[in-house]
């Protein structure tokens, strides 16, 4: 639900980040209530506030962890300059994000080029808390997964969660499909993966689609386009004909020919015989299309239009490796006395899988509520 915005100054509600899509552009905070996310975020504010039994320090960088004879009794943060011991009687979470805007984690452990095409805010969720744990003997695990998703390549470098397709279709470098493009976000993305389509700024997927959209992407993304700046960066070509527009993207013009009539063959016949797009209840959500298939709409009035995609994600999900009380593991199994781990510092309970919206931060609150229940019955002795 929402929560209203404070009458006065709130230093707590204040520093919440402004929704991702005005973050991206470069807005302040909108006005008015806190919604979705948002809400979420300032009423756990606003809860350990209440409590009168903790503090919220902002601007406080965590370094390392303190640890005692093999028990974690404190963390080591950094804030305006300073360092900050901090004694922990009952245990420490991380419960810090994961490490997608660390570009040299994410050549290491993931093997792809950098931090730019993540959802993840900006210049934060740099793996420090990952990397303290390691360092105080945690066992890791899914480090090479992500919460993938197909991403809207913007001119700044950046990319932007896209999902929902109504029209068009994906095409990789050779200007062949090579998926249902009407999967959910995270299976479209492990399909990218296994084509290696769209994982380098040199072989992105290219989005086709024909002149009944206007000036409009068919499908829902997280941050505005603006068609103008895109096709000044070279991210949204447009010609009068499929083979102009092949030349355009740099693909086969007989090869993008032989795609497009394909799929308009299945449009018509509203079964697509390669990749099964519309036969499933979460492709048809989102279908606009007429017909027996709405998720099949023909590619055939010009201009033709090709815009940019690559593979993103909504963060890393590997980390270190917990127990069914949110403790973190030792490689040999056993729990580090004191440390605990929740959400996408963790290596997720969902394992390579994406059963659905929310999962993410559903388990965080889930395991962080264990782990804040296993902590208070029991103390380190710190």
């Amino acid at each position: 639900m929402d929560l209203p915005a404070p009458e006065s100054p709130h230093a707590l509600l204040d520093a919440v980040r402004p929704p991702a899509w005005a973050e991206r552009l470069g807005l302040p905070p909108t006005e008015g209530p806190l919604t979705d996310g948002r809400a979420l975020i300032g009423r756990l504010l606003l809860a350990m506030e209440s409590t009168g039994n903790g503090r919220t320090l902002l601007h406080t960088a965590l370094r390392q962890l303190i640890t005692e004879d093999g028990c974690v009794v404190g963390a080591e943060a950094g804030q305006d300059g300073r360092t900050l011991r901090i004694r922990a009687r009952r245990g420490v979470l991380l419960a810090a994000g994961g490490f997608e805007g660390n570009a040299e984690l994410r050549r290491d452990w993931q093997g792809l080029p950098g931090a730019d095409w993540t959802m993840g805010p900006q210049g934060a969720n740099t793996g420090q808390a990952l990397v303290a744990a390691v360092e105080a003997g945690a066992a890791t695990g899914l480090l090479d997964q992500s919460w993938w998703c197909p991403s809207l390549r913007f001119p700044d470098g950046t990319a932007a969660f896209t999902l929902g397709l109504h029209g068009g279709i994906f095409v990789d470098g050779t200007g062949r499909r090579f998926a249902n493009e009407s999967l959910p976000y995270d299976r479209m993305g492990r399909q990218m993966l296994a084509a290696k389509a769209g994982t380098t700024s040199d072989n992105p997927v290219w989005w086709i689609f024909d002149g009944r959209f206007g000036d409009e992407l068919p499908g829902i993304t997280v941050v505005p386009a603006d068609r103008k700046a895109f096709t000044e960066a070279g991210l949204w070509r447009t010609a009068a004909t499929l083979d102009g527009l092949a030349q355009r993207i740099g693909v086969d013009t007989e090869a993008l020919r032989t795609t497009v009539r394909t799929f308009n063959g299945y449009a018509a016949d509203g079964t697509d015989a390669d990749f099964h797009r519309g036969e499933d209840a979460y492709d048809r959500f989102f279908a606009q299309g007429e017909g027996a298939n709405p998720c099949l709409v023909p590619i055939e009035e010009g201009p033709f239009h090709a815009v940019q995609i690559v593979l993103g994600d909504l963060g890393t999900k590997g980390g270190v490796r917990t127990d069914a009380q949110a403790r973190v593991l030792r490689e040999d199994g056993s729990p580090i006395p004191g440390l605990y781990a929740a959400g996408n510092t963790t290596a997720s309970v969902a394992g390579p899988t994406y059963p659905g919206p929310g999962v993410p931060i559903g388990s965080a609150m889930v395991f962080g509520h264990i782990a804040a229940s296993d902590m208070a019955g029991q103390s380190t002795g710190a």
